[in-house]
């Protein structure tokens, strides 16, 4: 057998075990981290009504990652009855936030321009940001959808961060931390981020010092929180594929070296 053929039928069976992991039923048991109980906790004890900002700061290609723990924070907004405020701040976000954001709006029955709204996208994060803190309406004069914000239930309450309890920034990059370094210093308003797994460590900073409320990390990160939901999803599923994964290339590895070694002693090698 050639190398060819050998990596296409290692890398067929990696595909047959996510695949395979993905299909099959196993409830996998995953320890809940401080963060993600406080993340939880905070969302579970705000009154109903209570308006929250999601911003889908992430390109498309993170999506397999970020998009169970939005789906997990977006059905636990809406199963509370809070409001959101949709946007994005990286244009590939746009589309998948409004798709995202309404078809779990539609899951609990919730009115867009009552219970939500997605302003869609702006350039120049950094003005936007700053902008929202004076204004919604300004910054964005239309939503996503071309309808005047003005003439929106929730944006006639919602002038500015003062009536927005939380904003979650579920990203792949360092939005989060212009989040914290705009909104929160200069606004004093109160940030969340949901990250891919690789984003974590850089946001470590912000969280122990309290600018970061609190952080929601990958795969891991979105199974931990369905757990404290109380609903499997996204993230449990891509964590017993992630796990297979892990399992079936270690397993490679090890009969790697039995072969080798084996090949060697035949040679008379050492």
């Amino acid at each position: 057998m050639n190398r060819l053929t050998t990596r296409w039928l290692l890398f067929a069976g990696l595909a047959v075990v996510v695949v395979v992991s993905y299909l099959v039923n196993v409830d996998l048991t995953t320890t809940v981290s401080a963060r993600i109980d406080k993340a939880y906790r905070y969302l579970e004890e705000l009154p109903e009504g209570t308006v929250i900002m999601v911003s889908f700061d992430h390109e498309a290609s993170s999506l397999p990652e970020v998009r169970p723990l939005a789906l997990v924070l977006l059905r636990h907004a809406f199963r509370n009855d809070l409001r959101i405020i949709g946007l994005a701040l990286y244009a590939e976000g746009t589309s998948i936030g409004y798709q995202i954001l309404a078809e779990t709006a539609a899951e609990y029955d919730k009115v867009y321009g009552r219970d939500y709204v997605f302003l869609g996208f702006r350039p120049q994060h950094i003005a936007t940001i700053l902008g929202l803190g004076e204004s919604i309406i300004k910054v964005f004069p239309e939503d996503y959808l071309a309808h005047r914000c003005d003439t929106l239930p929730l944006l006639s309450e919602v002038m500015n961060y003062e009536e927005i309890d939380l904003v979650v920034s579920i990203a792949d990059s360092d939005r989060p931390t212009q989040w914290v370094e705009y909104a929160g210093a200069r606004y004093n308003q109160r940030i969340m981020a949901g990250l891919t797994a690789a984003m974590i460590t850089s946001h470590d900073p912000y969280v122990s010092s309290g600018q970061l409320y609190s952080v929601i990390g990958g795969l891991k990160g979105a199974a931990e929180y369905e757990n404290l939901y109380g609903v499997k999803g996204g993230g449990n599923r891509g964590m017993l594929a992630q796990s297979n994964a892990h399992l079936y290339i270690v397993a490679l590895i090890i009969l790697g070296n039995i072969v080798y070694f084996s090949a060697g002693r035949r040679k008379g090698g050492r």
